[in-house]
């Protein structure tokens, strides 16, 4: 296609859905961010700062009869020294809500991991161009969605015909929160998330704070939440607490009503629900901390282990099964003031039979398919006739 064939459009809030927040970087281009400046410069930790820039849930999303777009990133690679190398990040394009496309982006910044010391090095790239074409010829709405597992800074978007910005579909807004799995780790492609395929299931628009190793009852993280219009909340809670042991039973317990107030302050009457931590052997009664298997590494597979006691829990450690009995004592003392609370039990959505049949391949993280059901399930559990989110969905 030759180059005055194609139209600049200029990158704007208005074209970009899933974000709370989005940086003007210095090339002019926009990085968008799942937490808000204020929440980020509330902790230091540097595996928020990296979770929250990944854009899972994150989207283009525009109204146009153009038959081929170019989008410019500048992605962020990440590298393990002594892990097999990770694929590259993922776009998905749709056309209408329909899948049409995928590719990948080689290159941009390299950002170099040492899991054994912690130890990291920025190494600086240059912006990539992917290209979509065939797209059919007749207006319609398309989505980009954005690498779930990858930083990516949007340069540039070009198209072969004018873009205009979608008109609100009146559909509702879902706002969840978890860990890794919410997150995506593992999934096959930035829309195949499990919250991605349970949003599309229920005809609801996603905004997906799943926030890799940092679903851990933080303030900022609900105060976050509270203060984002949304008409459907979750929050997935668990599974991180014991992987960073950083909290025993005493204080687990107020920190969940902690959060759950902050949320009701910015939402008084919305469904609201508590889902509990998926099965998962590594953790249901040994806590944490959880750790990297460096034995498996030198195999060339990246593989945790629980470093914990069981016999620590008359202590008060945290394990999945404590969570699990501990969010439903507290969602059932709360829901007799509070109509629009609700509990899902994570096991419901992937429990031991699912394990059997599709196994954690690191023992944490489950894989494409089990994202698959997963979303599958939820869809079902949540939105359809009689679920916590029935009827609200537009």
């Amino acid at each position: 296609m030759h180059p005055h064939d194609w139209i600049t459009t200029p990158l704007t809030e208005a074209l970009l859905r899933g974000a709370l927040e989005l940086e003007r970087t210095e090339r002019g281009g926009l990085l968008p961010h799942r937490l808000p400046a204020r929440a980020r410069a509330r902790c230091a930790d540097p595996q928020l700062a990296l979770a929250e820039s990944q854009p899972s849930g994150v989207r283009l999303v525009f109204r146009t009869r153009a038959t081929a777009v170019e989008l410019d990133t500048l992605p962020t690679k990440r590298v393990y020294a002594g892990a097999p190398p990770r694929p590259d990040g993922v776009y998905d394009l749709l056309v209408d809500g329909r899948p049409h496309a995928r590719a990948g982006a080689e290159g941009g910044h390299v950002l170099a991991i040492d899991l054994a010391t912690g130890k990291t090095e920025h190494r600086p790239g240059r912006p990539v161009t992917l290209r979509f074409t065939g797209l059919p010829d007749h207006a319609k709405d398309v989505e980009i969605w954005l690498p779930h597992n990858e930083t990516t800074e949007l340069v540039a978007l070009r198209t072969n015909a004018p873009v205009e910005p979608v008109p609100d579909r009146g559909r509702a807004v879902w706002l969840h929160h978890g860990s890794s799995i919410s997150h995506g780790s593992d999934a096959a492609s930035p829309s195949t998330t499990w919250p991605a395929l349970a949003a599309a299931r229920g005809g609801v628009d996603l905004v997906n704070l799943g926030l890799g190793g940092s679903a851990l009852l933080d303030p900022f993280t609900a105060r976050a939440m509270r203060d984002t219009p949304a008409d459907l909340i979750s929050v997935k809670i668990g599974i991180n607490l014991v992987n960073a042991d950083l909290m025993r039973l005493r204080a687990f317990t107020p920190a969940v009503h902690g959060f759950l107030d902050t949320l009701r302050e910015g939402h008084p009457t919305a469904p609201l629900l508590v889902v509990s931590p998926l099965y998962c052997p590594l953790h249901e009664d040994t806590p944490g901390p959880c750790a990297f298997d460096f034995g498996a590494l030198s195999e060339g597979k990246l593989r945790f282990r629980a470093t914990g006691d069981p016999a620590e829990r008359a202590a008060g450690k945290l394990t999945l099964t404590v969570i699990r009995d501990e969010l439903s004592r507290i969602v059932r003392q709360r829901a007799a003031d509070d109509p629009h609370l609700h509990y899902l039990d994570g096991r419901a959505l992937y429990g031991e039979a699912d394990y059997a049949e599709l196994p954690l391949p690191d023992g944490l993280h489950p894989d494409a398919a089990a994202h698959r059901r997963i979303g599958e399930r939820f869809a079902e559990l949540a939105f359809a006739p009689g679920g916590p989110f029935a009827g609200r969905t537009a």
